[in-house]
This record gives structure tokens, sequence and C-alpha cells, in this order.
């Protein structure tokens, strides 16, 4: 009896955030980019340039040109995802025909930085929600299958094009600013979906690993992980090595300082290295960031 419940307040959470991520993009586009003339990248990018060059009513632009990406999601994700973000696209455009945002400033650098991130608050949100407001994924995805380049660079190669119709149509710096505005809603979505707590992969390989184990459950609360490996093989002595404990764990990026300047108390010569990690879920990982 409990799970169905939770699957409606699942369902009902996802709603609400994808209302609040579509009113944001609202505000971005109506508040800030349209009246000023400026981009953004992906597909809400190819629609604000078709609304400046051929004034097309931009609520419409942007379910259109939606719409085969859409399609392409139905087969490169699956249905469900493809109408949800059917959905999601239409509640934009009708917010953007019916909603009279009011024009917050004219002036070219605020409406480039809060544009973006009011543009990257909506659709990071929407993503979080569980669909999308821009298609440009979708085709990343589609090109990745059939060629060598990662979706990043595909991505990128569809905005520099953008931008640069945008420069031989309307000028350099409008195209300039409209890049401004198109980093800091990257940048806003990736803080949107990731958050305080994107989490951070450490490896420590010590000769001090007994007592860095010790430090790191006692002290600050982690789990660990036990590779066992060996250390040495320097070029002046490489047939010397010794057993060693390659110590792995998880923290979020606020706990990386404190976590590197414990293990350099110990051993200031361990090699501690890291890497972003996407989403963790399990073990202490909710407990230690509550405690904090």
């Amino acid at each position: 009896m409990t799970q169905p419940g939770l699957k409606i307040e699942e369902v009902i959470k996802d709603v609400v955030t994808v209302i609040i991520g579509i009113l944001f993009c609202g505000f971005a586009l109506k508040g800030f980019l349209v009246p000023n003339s400026f981009f953004d990248g992906g597909v809400t990018g190819i629609s604000l340039l078709l609304h400046e060059l051929y004034h097309f009513n931009i609520a419409y632009v942007i379910i259109a040109a939606n719409i085969p990406f859409i399609i392409m999601g139905m087969f490169q994700v699956n249905k469900s995802f493809a109408l949800k973000t059917l959905a999601c696209v239409i509640g934009l455009g009708l917010c953007l025909q019916f909603i009279e945002y009011p024009v917050i400033t004219s002036d070219k650098l605020l409406v480039s930085i809060f544009g973006g991130v009011f543009m990257g608050l909506g659709v990071g949100l929407s993503i979080r929600g569980g669909c999308a407001l821009d298609g440009i994924e979708i085709l990343a995805l589609y090109t990745l299958k059939r060629s060598s380049f990662t979706i990043s660079e595909i991505i990128l190669g569809i905005n520099i094009i953008i931008f640069l119709i945008a420069a031989v149509e309307l000028g350099l710096p409008t195209a300039l600013y409209s890049i401004l505005t198109y980093y800091t809603a990257s940048r806003t979505i990736t803080f949107v979906i990731d958050g305080l707590e994107e989490y951070t992969a450490v490896n420590i390989i010590s000769g001090q690993s007994e007592i860095i184990k010790e430090k790191l459950v006692m002290e600050l609360g982690r789990g660990i992980t036990i590779y066992k490996g060996e250390r040495g093989f320097m070029k002046e002595s490489f047939d010397v090595h010794q057993p060693v404990d390659i110590i792995f764990t998880v923290v979020t990026r606020l706990e990386v300082r404190r976590l590197k300047n414990l293990v350099h108390r110990i051993d200031p010569k361990a090699f501690v290295f890291t890497n972003s990690i996407k989403e963790a879920a399990g073990g202490v990982l909710k407990k230690k960031v509550r405690d904090h």
C-alpha cells in the first residue's frame, strides 16, 4: 500500500518541478532574451534566431522546432520521455503565449548573465523532473551513434553554427553576449542537476594507509573500499616494491579540502587523486550530508 503512495508523491513532485522550470524559462525568454534580441544555445537558440530573423511567434517556433527532436527521442530514449517532453514544450509555448512577463532590463551584461541564470534554472529543473525543454541532447544522442564525436563535441559544434549565424546576421557583439548567456545557462543547469552535493571520488595511495583508513571512518564518517596494490617501481629502484592498500572513498565536493588536509597531516607524500561523480546513492553519503 505504501509503494503506490510513494509513486504518486514522486509524480506530483516531478510535475511541480517541471512547472516551476517552465515558468523560469518563460521568465528568462520574455523578461530578458527576446526583448533584447539575445540568444541561447541548442533548439532554444535556433528558435530565438528564427524569431529574430523572420519575426515568427516565439511560442509557436519553440514548439515546432522541438517536435522533430521529440519524435527522435521516442526512438533514442523511450516513448514516456518523449511524451513528457512534448507536454513540457507545449507548456512552455502556452506560458510564452499567455503570461505577460515584465521586461526586466535592457543592460546587455545583466541580460546575458541573468537571462542565462533563469534559463539554466528552468532547463535544469525540467531535467530533474524527467523531461527536457530543449531537444539538442536528443540530437546529440542520435548523432553519437553515427559518428566518433562525443555528446559534448556535437552540442558544441551545433552551438558554434548558431552563434556564427547570429554574428553574421545580427552583429558580433550580440553573438558574443549570447555566448555568455549560453555559458551562464549551462553552468546553472549543472548546478541545478548536481547541486552542492556533487560527489567526488577520492583515491589515496600511502604507506600510512592503516592510519588514514581509521581517520576516514572514525573522524569523517566516510565509507571506504580497499583495493590491493603494489607501490614502488621507481626508475632508480624498479625491483623494489611492496604491497599497499589503495583507499577509495566518496565525499561531497565541500568535503574534499578537509579530506586532503587530513591525509596530508598523516602522510605528506601520499598520492591523492580525485574525479567527479555525476550521481551516487546508498551507503553513508546522505547521512553525513545531513550531519554537516
